[in-house]
């Protein structure tokens, strides 16, 4: 999407999942490697804007809302609302209603899609009467958009898209007139979903993966046509020539929002730290404290060396509550009775701190390990300290960190899971209607 919407020309893109922030950081990652493309080409730096948020699906019947955070703060609340939502659910549900949104809305711009995807379908199909907005949804739509203006009316939209289904001039008119009524601008946008028109044909493979369905079977949980592609200005001028200004709308709104995911910084625990001492000294004490007591209070010349060159960088970077949030955790498997198994890996094997807290077992003064492999004054991120614990008991590990740190504040990190071949050809022949026997034969041309 990033790399077709620079391809386009386009001022910027804003990246909305729903009901979840998933995608964002590989759109991120996306348009740095493009930028960092044209600087390793000798050509200027593209004007480009990239805007994250979350599609919000109601359960209330309450149209989608496109969330976009415009601060810092306003990403804290958007995490926090989709945190609320999915705690209702079973794994991998979101419950939402308008009045979750209005409990967290501050520093957030709101894009109302009146044509809601709520229930899993990519598009809405037309209802009889040839309309996906029959009187009742009009009222009801501008009764939703009275109640959102009130959040305040510098930051509510109304989207519109023009998907070639016919009746598009009509309904736009139709749309504008209850946005104009709230006193709402009204946005264009393609409300895409693939980047390119060839791309229709993979996404409804998608959906039907998704939704558990076949191509045969899935009806309107595909789309009419292939018209949610990314479309460049002068096209978008063209659908939208009865209301010109819904066009800029998009201007307007990138210009309101500050926040980017370069703000985000890692915000450690403070709980490892006793009341009346600061990180620093508190790690510096713990680390001398096993020092002295390993080399019977003959710490070598070397050790010290190495242990002023760690302690002024992490001093250096603030990592200090990291390393004892680490540490306590270590600290709690291996009090347990029987001790859980646990073991630090990966560079941090490099830092003699963490071998002196007991992450890691090997010793980096032995082995002439570099800490600047692990931690580095050139390097703008933070350490990555990978711990594995027993699996049989990683449980009672998890349950340690949710009561001292509080569920509030503690997590499972998501993982983005790529299909492989086999795995592939398995789904996608699912997907095509295709017969177990045929798929089976499919996979075992293909390796992986």
């Amino acid at each position: 999407m990033v790399g077709r919407a620079v391809e386009l020309g386009l001022g910027g893109i804003g990246i909305a999942d729903r009901n979840t922030v998933a995608g964002v950081v590989r759109a991120h990652q996306a348009l740095k490697k493009a930028k960092d493309g044209l600087l390793g080409m000798m050509l200027p730096p593209i004007d480009f804007r990239l805007i994250v948020g979350a599609r919000l699906v109601f359960e209330d019947g309450t149209p989608d809302i496109v969330a976009y955070p415009s601060t810092r703060r306003g990403w804290g609340r958007l995490t926090r609302l989709l945190t609320v939502g999915n705690r209702r659910a079973e794994k991998g549900g979101c419950i939402l209603g308008l009045g979750d949104l209005i409990a967290h809305h501050a520093d957030m711009m709101l894009v109302v899609m009146p044509e809601s995807s709520a229930r899993g379908a990519t598009a809405v199909s037309p209802l009889p009467d040839g309309d996906t907005l029959p009187e009742r949804r009009d009222r009801d739509l501008s009764s939703v958009l009275h109640a959102v203006k009130r959040l305040g009316a510098d930051c509510v939209w109304l989207g519109v898209t023009m998907p070639r289904g016919g009746r598009d001039r009509r309904r736009l008119a139709r749309l504008a007139g209850l946005a104009d009524a709230a006193g709402i601008p009204v946005l264009a946008t393609t409300d895409a979903l693939y980047a390119y028109p060839d791309d229709r044909d993979l996404h409804d493979i998608v959906t039907c993966i998704r939704e558990g369905t076949s191509i045969h079977k899935a009806g309107r949980l595909l789309a009419a046509n292939g018209e949610r592609h990314l479309k460049d200005t002068d096209e978008m001028a063209r659908l939208f020539r009865d209301r010109p200004d819904a066009v800029g709308q998009s201007a307007r709104l990138m210009a309101r929002i500050a926040f980017s995911l370069d703000d985000l910084r890692y915000e450690y625990p403070h709980e490892p730290v006793p009341p009346g001492w600061e990180a620093q000294d508190w790690l510096e004490h713990l680390v001398w404290q096993t020092a002295l007591e390993r080399y019977d209070d003959r710490v070598p010349d070397r050790m010290l060396a190495l242990l002023h060159e760690e302690f002024t960088l992490i001093r250096e970077k603030n990592y200090a509550y990291y390393f004892l949030t680490v540490s306590d955790i270590v600290r709690f498997a291996r009090s347990c009775d029987p001790p859980i198994l646990c073991q630090g890996r990966g560079s941090a094997a490099n830092s003699v701190v963490c071998y002196l807290l007991g992450v890691t077992s090997v010793d980096p003064m032995k082995y002439d390990l570099l800490f600047s492999r692990f931690v580095s004054s050139e390097r703008d991120e933070p350490p990555d300290i990978d711990v594995d614990f027993e699996h049989e008991r990683r449980e009672e590990v998890m349950q340690y960190i949710y009561r001292r740190y509080g569920r509030d504040r503690a997590a499972i990190a998501a993982t983005v899971i790529h299909y492989r071949p086999k795995s592939t050809v398995r789904e996608v022949g699912k997907a095509l209607g295709l017969t177990e026997d045929v798929t089976q034969k499919l996979t075992s041309t293909v390796w992986g």
